[in-house]
């Protein structure tokens, strides 16, 4: 305005309701240089954290202040998170396969819902792949590796141990304990392919059965209600309810055959009816 319009000083501050000392004022926070060297120490070294970054610039002389090379390093936005991209070990194509016999082989996945007051719960959801029945939903707020194996030891003692179980790679399934205490029982672990859900069907089916009959159509206020509200739907899922891929049978009345084609002898709870 003073340049363009030959006007005192005063006059111009006075129109514009800027102080003198701020039009006198020159700004001292030129950070062009620093921001050049954190830009280069940063392509060269992209894993580097905002200390080790200064003690670069320390060595090579620059004797910054550590607010302004702090002030830099936030401004070209370096103080966020840098989060790889998780590497996923190669995984065999691992078909489903229609089973004939009972606990030869299981589907396990993790859903995830949140109660009235807005915390958030986790189910693991257990079936059998030859008739799927649901062997048991285990629902809390956290499961861990270690909380994983402890429905499938139930399910040992109540119905025997399967030959293998599919999942996929999720932490809890990767993990140390998991695969040790599968390697311990001699149960093999099927997993799937990374962005393959289809590969695990079985259980991807019944979790939209479950989504749709429970989760999303009833409002929790505590965790007690949905384990009871889903401990009856398991006893009405494993049966009553018709399953269109089992010929709207239950799964309770579904024949299961060995190859020869004679009829195994199936646990008391899942005799067919007479």
């Amino acid at each position: 305005m003073v340049s363009d319009y030959a006007l005192p000083v005063t006059k111009a501050c006075g129109l514009s309701s800027l102080a003198r000392s701020q039009f006198y004022n020159k700004s001292r926070k030129d950070d062009t240089e620093i921001i050049s060297a954190l830009q280069a120490l940063d392509d060269e070294h992209p894993v580097y954290g905002f200390r080790k970054l200064q003690a670069c610039l320390k060595r090579d002389g620059k004797a910054w202040n550590h607010k302004r090379v702090y002030r830099a390093y936030r401004l070209l936005k370096l103080n966020k998170k840098k989060r790889g991209k998780r590497r996923w070990p190669a995984r065999v194509k691992q078909p489903l396969q229609a089973q004939e016999v009972l606990n030869n082989s299981c589907s396990m996945d993790f859903m995830s819902d949140s109660l009235a007051s807005g915390n958030k719960f986790r189910t693991l959801n257990i079936i059998d792949d030859c008739n799927r029945e649901a062997l048991a939903i285990e629902i809390t707020t956290s499961i861990t590796a270690k909380r994983v194996v402890r429905p499938l030891e139930q399910l040992i003692d109540w119905s025997g141990k399967p030959a293998a179980i599919r999942v996929d790679n999720g932490p809890e399934f990767t993990s140390a304990d998991f695969n040790s205490w599968c390697k311990k029982e001699e149960i093999t672990i099927q997993y799937t392919q990374p962005g393959k859900p289809m590969q695990n069907g079985y259980v991807e089916r019944f979790n939209g059965s479950y989504r749709r009959e429970i989760l999303n159509a009833y409002l929790f206020f505590d965790l007690e209600e949905v384990r009871q509200l889903t401990g009856q739907w398991i006893g009405e899922y494993n049966t009553k309810r018709p399953h269109e891929a089992l010929g709207n049978l239950t799964p309770s009345q579904w024949p299961v055959k060995k190859g020869s084609g004679n009829m195994v002898n199936l646990p008391p709870h899942l005799a067919p009816p007479p």
